[in-house]
């Protein structure tokens, strides 16, 4: 099998895991396997759970990982629920974990998907289609307020207002129901100085939409509450993120699990008893070098941290 694809920041996650050949490791996001290829080539009597809410990736999975299946547990499921899989397989600690959050390359190119706002399909953009929630349902029945909201907090869109208010405009007619219909609703909402911009004018309010039907950094909030009660001391837990709001939860949760003592400075001896959880591995977050970046762009954003379980 030709295998092409490139994994965000693999060497730097392969580092900060720090494989041993007989750990156990989860791959949080399987996607396309490019993470989790590279974690199973380095394990001898070891084992790789990979877990992915999109059945497409599982289905591409044994292809991906051919060779290496003997090492590999495949499973179906949210990766906030990274404890409930674990205790389900029976395994009480592993030794590293990878989570690179966002939507995967196969979602954004596979136009039927609709996440893309430069390909015309219906509006759909669940990451797992088994889910009750989708664009649509989103874009056409939530309120003008709420769509303000999440294009506001999740797009950073400075036209969030204009945006919200034309969608309902537009749905009083009839139900918006494809991609390109809702990119160029967007698109005709904004001053026409924004409509120049280098970026697209839809990508900010597409993404907003996209977090919110996934429930994205519910998602992350969910699955840093039970990171650390499923590792082994030593461990080590690495986060791709890839939006300013993810990688903000990943900073704050890594901060405290970092720090000690919370009494105030004017006590003589700690009464609170707080232990550090976890020592951090690096003070600042990992990003790709001008190489990666020119052979994937949408590495641009992506910021890695590495914590390790005390």
């Amino acid at each position: 099998m030709e295998y092409t694809h490139k994994p965000v920041l693999l060497h730097e996650c392969l580092d900060g895991l720090n494989i041993k050949p007989d750990g156990i490791y989860v791959d949080g996001t399987l996607g396309r396997a490019g993470h989790s290829r590279e974690i199973a080539a380095r394990l001898t009597t070891g084992r790789l759970i990979c877990i992915d809410r999109d059945i497409a990736a599982l289905e591409a999975a044994p292809a991906r990982l051919e060779g290496y299946m003997d090492k590999v547990t495949l499973v179906h499921n949210n990766f906030s629920n990274v404890a409930h899989v674990l205790q389900e397989l029976g395994i009480s600690g592993v030794d590293g974990m990878l989570f690179d959050l966002g939507v995967s390359s196969p979602q954004l190119d596979e136009a039927a998907r609709g996440f893309s706002y430069l390909q015309d399909a219906p509006l759909d953009m669940r990451m797992d289609r088994s889910a009750a929630l989708t664009a649509r349902d989103v874009v056409n029945t939530w309120s003008q307020e709420e769509l303000k909201r999440i294009l506001w907090q999740y797009g950073e869109e400075r036209y969030s207002g204009l945006i919200a208010a034309a969608i309902v405009r537009a749905r009083g007619d009839k139900p918006i129901e494809t991609t390109l219909e809702l990119a160029e609703l967007i698109r005709n909402a904004m001053p026409a100085k924004a409509r120049k911009e280098k970026q697209h004018p839809a990508k900010r309010s597409f993404q907003a939409i996209r977090i919110a039907v996934n429930d994205e950094l519910g998602e992350v909030e969910r699955l840093l509450k039970d990171a650390l009660d499923v590792m082994n001391v030593g461990a080590r837990l690495c986060i791709i993120s890839f939006h300013s709001l993810e990688d903000r939860l990943v900073k704050l949760a890594y901060a405290d699990w970092a720090k000690g003592c919370t009494c105030p400075p004017d006590f003589p001896v700690c009464v609170c008893g707080k232990k550090p959880r976890v020592k951090l591995v690096g003070k600042k977050p990992i990003v790709s070098g001008e190489e990666e970046l020119n052979e994937n762009p949408r590495a641009r954003s992506a910021k890695l941290r590495v914590a390790e379980k005390l």
